[in-house]
């Protein structure tokens, strides 16, 4: 199988509901910036907004992912994403409020429909044979950099050549038809009992925490090719300017590189094996972009980054998909997310602290260091998870142990 079978009305209206609930998000930090740029200490201010936003993604997305009822996803998203229309709309028409007003409203708007990412992509895989996953996933992966590809200037454009609450009432709008749009959707998926008994969602998600690990490095790495660069190129001599049109190129790569993952369908090794692979060879371009002296290195290591990134963001849903029971997938893509979040925060926090007694270059080095110890931290505890299992089996065998000795390890 390959796209053409995705092109069905379903899927067409799920992808218009998603770009309805990702744009705003995608937006949203810049939007904040220039909300309140303005004003005295403007740019710390919308700073400040833009980490309350992230914050409350992250909380949100830990908290009310797993708290999603698959036979009753559709009103849950809704609800999320109508209260998250409220809070942009809030911050388009009172940005005038006081800070402490601005940052409530900012919390509100990224905790509301922060389940909507993973319920959607369940949503979405729920409607096809299994066969079409690989696919699905890549073509979410391909709308996703579109989406975060447009969002910036998209924002830029409106409230620098419009007005600056303008972006946020976009969002708003986008958003509440997104929740409109779901009424177009399943009402949720099906999920087997058997799935759901004996363990808690939360013991069960845990059984992921390597696979979470990895989603916080590629974020950590992206952070380091969005906030590092403009630094970076000063620092080389190459004109700021061209911060935005490689950023860009970054994403379509990232865009042109899932369809190519999901074209394939199967790649050699093992999906957990396959995202190790491509992370580190993701590190090594952002090292290669911190070393490289000359406008040419630099952008096509970001091109290449931007291709290997695509595929680990689809290895990772598939991993989990592997991992886990059907009934654990949006509260998993859920804690995904979060786990990305605090990657991206973690990364910016310590390449902001080397920057200031180093140079940018020395700062993404520090920042690629950092994902690599998430990645052998990842890739220790999947070596750990290897290790049980097949004590398990060996236990399940009776080739390992002793019957009383399994009689034992059965107690515990």
């Amino acid at each position: 199988m390959g796209y053409r079978e995705l092109a069905t009305r379903p899927v067409l209206v799920w992808a218009l509901v998603a770009v309805g609930a990702r744009l705003p998000v995608a937006m949203a930090p810049l939007a904040l910036v220039f909300l309140v740029r303005e004003r005295p200490g403007g740019y710390a201010v919308g700073a400040g907004l833009a980490a309350a936003y992230v914050i409350g993604e992250v909380v949100g997305a830990a908290v009310l992912g797993p708290w999603l009822k698959p036979e009753r996803a559709r009103g849950h998203l809704a609800v999320g994403l109508a209260v998250g229309a409220c809070a942009f709309a809030g911050l388009g028409f009172l940005l005038d409020a006081h800070v402490l007003v601005l940052g409530a409203l900012a919390v509100l708007a990224g905790a509301a429909p922060a389940a909507a990412p993973g319920g959607l992509r369940t949503l979405l895989t729920s409607q096809l044979p299994e066969a079409l996953v690989v696919e699905a996933l890549s073509a979410e992966s391909v709308l996703t950099s579109v989406v975060w590809a447009a969002a910036p200037a998209l924002a830029g454009v409106l409230a620098l050549s419009l007005a600056p609450s303008l972006p946020l009432l976009l969002a708003a709008v986008l958003m509440a038809a997104a929740a409109a749009g779901l009424w177009a959707q399943p009402a949720g998926w099906m999920v087997d009992a058997d799935d759901r008994e004996g363990v808690s969602m939360a013991r069960t998600l845990v059984r992921a925490w390597p696979i979470y690990v990895t989603g916080g490095a590629a974020m950590s790495l992206l952070a380091l090719a969005e906030l590092v660069l403009p630094a970076l190129l000063e620092q080389r001599a190459i004109g700021v300017g061209w911060a935005g049109p490689l950023l860009a190129g970054f994403s379509i790569a990232s865009a042109a590189g899932a369809a190519l993952y999901g074209l394939r369908g199967t790649w050699p090794g093992s999906l957990r094996t396959q995202s190790l692979v491509l992370l580190l060879a993701v590190a090594g371009c952002v090292a290669v972009v911190a070393a490289a002296d000359s406008l040419p290195w630099i952008a096509g290591a970001l091109l290449v980054a931007g291709q290997l990134a695509a595929g680990v963001q689809v290895t990772r849903a598939l991993s989990l998909r592997e991992a886990l029971p059907p009934s654990a997938y949006a509260a998993a893509y859920s804690v995904m997310y979060a786990a990305t979040g605090v990657g991206y925060a973690a990364s910016a926090t310590l390449v902001g602290a080397v920057q200031s007694v180093a140079s940018p270059s020395v700062a993404v080095l520090a920042g690629v260091a950092f994902a690599l110890l998430l990645i052998a931290t990842s890739a220790l505890g999947e070596l750990r998870a290897l290790r049980q299992a097949k004590d398990l089996s060996a236990v399940a065998k009776g080739d390992a142990v002793s019957e009383p000795e399994a009689a034992d390890f059965e107690r515990l």
